[in-house]
């Protein structure tokens, strides 16, 4: 009897509802070797459902309001532990991120969900890498308290693709251009230099990644009839999700795809 080949979509949902981060981990960096080696199947047309709580999560970190994460002195090794492991949570919501948008949006082209696939492998390196360098510093995923904000959008955005390429990769995590390289900064300067170089690469990734999300913007945009600036510029403010204050990383902005005519409008 021949054997049913694994299905990409149904997976996503699968390991996103995983609980456990290191299982969770390895098996999305599975489920990629396996997609590049052609053993995975894809269905465009299927609109599934979650039969479990979504996104799984450890019991720790204990989740909280963004209000309650204390802000911690970096000039301690404690404080730049807290904010190497807020560090690992982002990168924690952003496989889940990643995963979500393949399982949850039928019907795109199959470049939109090896892209998004791409991504959560990406980010799945990412967390290890943080997780690893927060170990050896003498703390684990899960001591400090965090935030879910990355997810809340996810949540606002669950019905919509065009929303959800708009408000997240757009918008929260082109964010992440503009503030990574001054983190690096403070950190490697507080004296934690192997960070430096992973910050480096998380940076290389996210402009990728942003640049995907640009992609996909402007495609169902072009789907729509819609026209992208005046449309991001509508959905930011319905959202209450408009970039924040600069200084903004232009240079990093234009590598993901964005036009002078949107790097004029930030912070306006």
């Amino acid at each position: 009897m021949e054997r049913t080949a694994p299905e990409l979509r149904s997976a996503a949902l699968y390991w996103l509802a995983e609980c456990d981060a290191p299982r969770k981990v390895l098996g999305v960096r599975i489920l990629a070797q396996s997609w590049i080696a052609d053993e995975i199947e894809l269905d465009v047309v299927t609109a599934w459902a979650a039969n479990q709580a979504i996104p799984g999560h450890p019991k720790k970190p204990e989740l909280v309001s963004p209000l309650q994460v204390k802000r911690r002195a970096m000039n301690t090794p404690e404080g730049r532990a807290a904010l190497i492991h807020a560090l690992v949570h982002i990168e924690f919501n952003a496989i889940n991120l990643a995963l979500d948008a393949i399982w949850r949006f039928p019907g795109m082209p199959r470049q939109y969900y090896a892209d998004w696939l791409q991504v959560a492998d990406e980010e799945a390196l990412h967390f290890t890498l943080l997780a690893d360098h927060l170990n050896e510093l003498g703390y684990a995923y899960g001591d400090f308290p965090a935030h879910n904000g990355l997810w809340d959008m996810a949540v606002k955005t669950e019905h919509d693709l065009l929303e959800r390429m708009a408000l997240l990769p757009r918008t929260m995590e082109a964010r992440g251009l503009d503030v990574t390289p001054g983190l690096r900064a403070k950190l490697v300067q507080a004296g934690d230099i192997a960070v430096g170089a992973i910050l480096d690469i998380i940076l290389r990734d996210e402009i990728g990644h942003v640049a995907i999300g640009n992609r996909w913007y402007d495609y169902l945009c072009d789907q729509r009839g819609l026209e992208p600036v005046a449309t991001y510029a509508r959905l930011t403010a319905e959202h209450h999700a408009s970039p924040q204050r600069g200084p903004f990383n232009l240079e990093a902005r234009r590598a993901a795809g964005f036009s002078e005519r949107e790097l004029e409008a930030l912070g306006k």
